[in-house]
């Protein structure tokens, strides 16, 4: 084994635990955090271009356009180098929260929309034939109907948001990824540090993936 295969191996030993600490104290809340606040923002959204209501639903409309229509990383750009000049400073992790909700929020609300509006036009027909509020009717009756249509395009935006999230080292906060620059910058080692990120990455999505392939499975049962 020649000294140069032994000065890698050590270097990957060495960074493993400091990439999955990362990864777990960073990355790991940066996602969930995100998530839950774009699902929110999403399901708002989503409920209200349903409900058509004005003038929400036009400014709902024009949201999802943008966000969907320009790249994330340059909304990134946009919260935490543009801002700045016209006096709104944020720091890294709250401009990554507000960029990755917001993106979570425009994606999701498709999904969630599509959800809603795959349950049977009957079942707003018979709520409508009981009195039941339109309103009402979504919350109560179509939503829950949703949810398992929603799941597995909701979850695989979750496993996306996780390596979504390396793009917030652009903006100097130290997830995951920006720890593996940190290293690679002492250790001129590119080609070992990135692939040993990458399989990091790897392992956190085969257990998101398996969590998935589980809740599918119980929300299946569930509906039968």
């Amino acid at each position: 084994m020649s000294d140069n295969t032994v000065r890698i191996a050590g270097i990957l030993v060495d960074s493993f635990f400091p990439l999955l600490k990362a990864g777990l104290l960073y990355t790991v809340p940066l996602t969930i955090i995100s998530f839950v606040l774009g699902l929110f923002v999403a399901f708002i959204t989503a409920t209200v271009r349903i409900l058509d209501i004005k003038p929400f639903a036009k400014i709902a409309e024009f949201y999802v356009w943008i966000i969907r229509g320009t790249p994330l990383l340059v909304q990134l750009f946009i919260i935490f180098y543009g801002l700045p000049s016209l006096g709104i400073t944020i720091d890294a992790f709250i401009s990554a929260i507000i960029g990755f909700t917001l993106s979570v929020g425009a994606y999701s609300s498709e999904i969630i929309r599509a959800a809603i509006l795959s349950v049977s036009k009957g079942q707003w027909e018979a709520a409508h034939a009981l009195g039941i509020s339109k309103k009402q009717a979504l919350i109560h009756i179509i939503v829950p109907q949703a949810i398992k249509f929603a799941i597995p395009p909701l979850s695989n935006s979750f496993i996306s948001l996780v390596k979504d999230t390396s793009l917030a080292a652009s903006i100097t906060y130290t997830e995951m990824f920006r720890v593996a620059q940190q290293i690679t910058a002492r250790t001129y080692e590119p080609l070992w540090m990135y692939t040993e990120v990458a399989v990091i990455y790897l392992m956190f999505c085969t257990v998101l993936n398996i969590l998935q392939t589980k809740m599918e499975i119980l929300f299946e049962r569930s509906g039968n």
